[in-house]
């Protein structure tokens, strides 16, 4: 690029989206039934910033394409906010990247002191920096999912505006049909009594989970068909199951073996797709542990901030640390719900069978036991973290089932066990159990 274009740039504020960009479709995922077609293409930092010409990422903010096709006899609406209750409407996103007119006004400004003339252009500046917003007001408003009902045969497209999300991001298309007022007047009237069924819209759910390139997760090199070749698979009844369940180990350990770690209180049934999308709402990955991703972590510690897929240290089980793990945090990175899991060769109904460990960090301590010199401080209290899966993946309409199995033996708050970093804790000694749902379930 040239001397006189950098100057150029400098002086005015260009907005240049690329309009004709469509590389995100390329990842798209699509589903259907006998009332819609949806497809769905999450951007990532990189491709939104391409398209919209602004860095929405920098801003929390996610662009999600959606293109629907009315195959019903009746006008569907889409529901906003089963995709994202803190959605953001076109003019917001935009505004929300807006050219800051002070802050490049100031910047000119201070050149302009070495370079008097330039003083002469700073109208220009004001005036290209009021247009390029104009101009990025006019191309996200035209971009968005208008909210409005698509009529049957008519295909509607657009991009919603969401929070921010990396590694997995669940995406929930809800339609329902639109009536006119007179047939809704005529609903309400006709409520039935106790006891009978309730007059609802119909609905179409589309569930989408879908993979977001932007962080290297824990798992991303884990070769799961290695772990549980065919011939290991063990396909266990309910009572063979509880016996495998309650035979395992009380606890994780450090990678020798020799010393023992936090207990072993989490049995998860279902595929790993079924997993991701069971959790992917409401928890997030983990990144793999790297230099990149160490200093991320120093830096949420001493800024107390967050780092929403901050790495998980590593416990042993079955002679191997954890293959993934998931995690939901705070404001502060020294606050988090976190849960690691192991794939095991059993099965149960032809599902993989997944046993893990879950408890919740409550603060950060020193100690002599990690390479750092600190650890997190997690509470006591880790049936608490056990029980709260369970909650949390029957609220969501995740969980099939759930129950508990004898685990490593109770330990009481006066008695505790500790683990490797010498944290205590106590528990009825129980192993919780779920068996997830492929679909949304009551």
């Amino acid at each position: 690029m040239s001397i006189l274009t950098h100057l150029w740039r400098l002086i005015t504020t260009p907005y240049e989206p690329d309009e004709a960009f469509t590389g995100f479709l390329e990842r798209g995922l699509a589903q259907e039934n006998d009332r819609a077609a949806v497809t769905v293409a999450v951007l990532t930092a990189a491709e939104s910033k391409k398209l919209f010409g602004v860095d929405l990422a920098r801003r929390g903010i996610q662009p999600v394409f959606l293109r629907i096709t009315n195959c019903s006899p009746e006008s569907l609406r889409l529901q906003f906010v089963t995709i994202d209750p803190r959605y953001f409407t076109p003019l917001e996103a935009a505004g929300a990247t807006h050219f800051s007119i002070t802050r490049r006004l100031s910047a000119f400004g201070a050149m302009a002191w070495l370079f008097v003339p330039l003083f002469a252009l700073v109208p220009l500046k004001l005036v290209t920096a009021w247009l390029g917003n104009g101009r990025m007001d006019d191309f996200f408003r035209s971009r968005g999912f208008r909210l409005r009902p698509i009529a049957p045969g008519e295909t509607a497209e657009g991009f919603v505006f969401t929070t921010l999300d990396l590694g997995t991001k669940a995406v929930h298309v809800r339609l329902t049909s639109v009536g006119g007022i007179a047939e809704s007047l005529a609903g309400a009237e006709a409520r039935p009594s106790a006891g009978e069924a309730a007059h609802t819209q119909a609905v179409s759910d589309f569930r989408f989970t879908v993979p977001v390139p932007g962080i290297a997760v824990d798992y991303h090199d884990q070769d799961f068909a290695r772990l549980r070749p065919p011939a290991s698979v063990e396909d266990c009844s309910i009572d063979t199951l509880v016996a495998r369940l309650e035979a395992l180990p009380p606890a994780t350990s450090n990678a020798a073996g020799t010393r023992a770690g936090d207990p072993v209180n989490l049995v998860v049934i279902g595929d790993f797709e079924t997993l991701l999308a069971a959790f992917a709402a409401r928890w997030d990955e983990s990144e793999a542990i790297s230099l990149a991703t160490c200093w991320k972590t120093v830096r949420a510690f001493l800024l107390g901030t967050s780092y929403r897929y901050s790495p998980v240290s590593s416990l042993h089980l079955f002679g191997r640390q954890q293959d993934f793990a998931l995690q939901r945090t705070r404001h502060s990175i020294n606050e988090r719900l976190h849960l690691r899991l192991w794939l095991t060769t059993l099965s149960f109904e032809q599902k993989p069978v997944w046993v893990g460990q879950v408890s919740r960090d409550i603060g950060v301590r020193f100690t002599t036991r990690a390479w750092n010199l600190t650890t997190h401080r997690i509470d006591p209290d880790v049936d608490e973290s056990r029980d709260y899966v369970i909650e949390d993946l029957m609220t969501n309409g995740r969980a099939t089932a759930a129950g508990y199995v004898a685990g490593g033996g109770a330990c009481t708050r006066a008695a505790p066990r500790r683990n490797l970093t010498g944290d205590p804790y106590h528990s009825d000694g129980k192993r919780a159990v779920i068996l997830l749902s492929a679909s949304r379930t009551a």
